[in-house]
């Protein structure tokens, strides 16, 4: 099945949505099995495993990371991983380990930490992040200010799934019931809310 636009999953039936959502996370799941390494995200922060041969050391290992750019190889080898990166990093807090001469391990800590990432590199598959459901436990972990926003995210996306107002839309709703009560002279049958 081809992927739809927002229009056309809007009208698909509750179960004919299931269906759909089953057969895209079937795709999603193939297309990073393909990748050369695996990863992990939270809000803040990215996680990549990159296998290597067996017995690799750290001195036969080119990696670079930057900003906006990643490079995983053996030195004087066809690189295993080389590109753009999704979005920008911090430089200080990103870094990269070998483990047990056969995996490298580089952490990624995000300069927007307030986003999803839908791919590692701009080149490779994309996850569909509105699907994304970060752990309770992880929840709790982070700050009052980042823990709201991130549950008003989940919060909009259900919302959006089911055909019902976004948190802001309630809000404006809120506000306008408040207003026509208290100026029950004036006529609000033909407003609109934007």
């Amino acid at each position: 099945m081809a992927r739809m636009s927002v229009e056309e999953y809007d009208k698909l039936s509750p179960e004919e949505r299931q269906k759909y959502d089953k057969e895209e996370r079937a795709r999603e799941a193939r297309e990073q099995a393909e990748l050369p390494y695996t990863w992990t995200q939270e809000l803040t922060e990215l996680d990549l495993v990159v296998p290597v041969p067996k017995g690799t050391r750290a001195r036969d290992l080119s990696v670079v990371i930057q900003k906006k750019k990643l490079s995983v190889g053996l030195k004087g080898k066809e690189k295993i991983l080389d590109g753009e990166l999704c979005k920008e990093i911090k430089l200080d807090d990103s870094t990269w380990t070998l483990q047990d001469n056969e995996a490298v391990h580089i952490h990624l800590e995000k300069v927007k930490k307030d986003q999803w990432w839908e791919n590692v590199l701009t080149h490779h598959p994309k996850i569909d992040t509105t699907k994304i459901e970060p752990e309770n436990s992880k929840l709790s972990d982070l700050d009052g200010e980042t823990r709201g926003m991130v549950e008003k995210m989940m919060f909009d996306n259900q919302q959006k799934q089911m055909g019902k107002p976004t948190s802001d839309e309630l809000k404006k709703m809120e506000a306008l019931q408040k207003f026509q009560a208290a100026h029950p002279e004036l006529d609000f049958s033909n407003a609109k809310i934007t």
